[in-house]
């Protein structure tokens, strides 16, 4: 989430960060606790109730806080929340797997997905998308039904054999895909490109082809 470092709310939740990151959970919860009574507007509410949602004894009352988070974005509803609802769809597709609510949970996550565009480029934008592919697959939204299976095949043999140039070129597209036309299109070309390099053992280059006439069959 891209916030406001300025505002001492969000200035509580970085400390609530560092002590998570340092294994203080007590101290982090603490500290999430004191952003969110400390909130004087809907954009503060927003972002604390997020990280409150983090440290919560049951999914039911993680599930709430998600739900709270969110509808504070939506009553602030400019351009300061526009990249947090990817993240916010996440957490709350991630409380309903949590309740076993897959339906639920496939709703929240397609949610993410059209929203993705208002996250800027970079490490946290690329940390969502697999994010949300991750759990479109799991919910049974399966983004290439028919390509998933080689893929995951394809991938296991990189790995086995520690191909490591293979799985570079394959394995970004394939985690960070959507769906999408553009996703396909940037999915085939990685995988073009490694069947025309012809370095693979010729079963994985079959299975490669077949990869990629999978992606090309009509959904």
């Amino acid at each position: 989430m891209d916030m406001d470092t300025g505002n001492p709310v969000v200035g509580l939740c970085t400390q609530g960060m560092q002590a998570e990151a340092e294994g203080r959970d007590t101290d982090a919860e603490r500290l999430f606790l004191q952003a969110w009574e400390s909130a004087t507007g809907d954009y503060e509410a927003c972002v604390a109730a997020h990280y409150l949602a983090r440290h919560q004894p049951t999914p039911e009352r993680t599930l709430h806080w998600n739900r709270e988070s969110l509808h504070r974005a939506d009553l602030v509803g400019d351009e300061r929340v526009a990249a947090f609802y990817p993240s916010l769809y996440v957490s709350l597709a991630k409380a309903h797997q949590h309740l076993g609510k897959p339906d639920e949970a496939r709703g929240s996550f397609r949610l993410a997905a059209a929203r993705i565009g208002a996250v800027p480029p970079g490490p946290y934008a690329d940390w969502t998308r697999v994010a949300i592919a991750e759990g479109l697959r799991a919910t049974g939204a399966a983004v290439r039904r028919d390509a998933d299976g080689l893929l995951s095949a394809l991938l296991a043999g990189f790995c086995a054999r520690g191909d490591l140039k293979a799985l570079g070129l394959i394995l970004p597209a394939h985690l960070a895909d959507l769906g999408t036309e553009e996703d396909r299109v940037r999915l085939t070309t990685a995988l073009h490109m490694v069947h025309a390099a012809r370095w693979l053992p010729e079963d994985e280059q079959q299975l490669l082809g077949r990869a990629i006439g999978a992606l090309a069959a009509p959904a």
